[in-house]
């Protein structure tokens, strides 16, 4: 599990001060990325590489609103060894420790010059301790 810190920016609340439920995404998009970054991979490099990851499954569930200039820790967690795909659980809760959202993710990985699946690469697969 790797844990991501941000602080919840106005533009992306509604005029009530509660986030707008489309922002989730990106916030598990910055979780996806730092655990990735964590694991020594770059998306930059992969995509240099052309490998993309582009999520073909989301589901989120709303347990409480987040707010603005609420500081949320992303809790991301990868769900098993990656094959052709790669799925993430995650866990969003407020700094008094509340869960306000529980999600999973399903990415493919595709090869950017056929544009069809490919396996996970080698390099990632080294990197997991799973």
């Amino acid at each position: 599990m790797h844990q991501t810190k941000i602080k919840v920016r106005y533009g992306e609340t509604d005029q009530m001060g509660v986030v707008y439920h489309g922002n989730y995404a990106q916030y598990l998009e910055i979780g996806r990325l730092e655990w990735l970054t964590a694991l020594g991979v770059s998306y930059k490099e992969m995509e240099a590489n052309n490998v993309m990851l582009p999520v073909v499954s989301l589901s989120i569930n709303y347990k409480k609103s987040a707010c603005y200039d609420d500081v949320l820790t992303i809790s991301t967690t990868l769900l098993k060894r990656p094959t052709a795909s790669i799925e993430f659980n995650y866990e969003i809760h407020n700094s008094s420790g509340e869960l306000l959202t529980t999600a999973h993710t399903k990415l493919a990985f595709i090869n950017m010059k056929s544009n069809f699946p490919m396996r996970c690469p080698q390099y990632i697969l080294d990197k997991l301790h799973i």
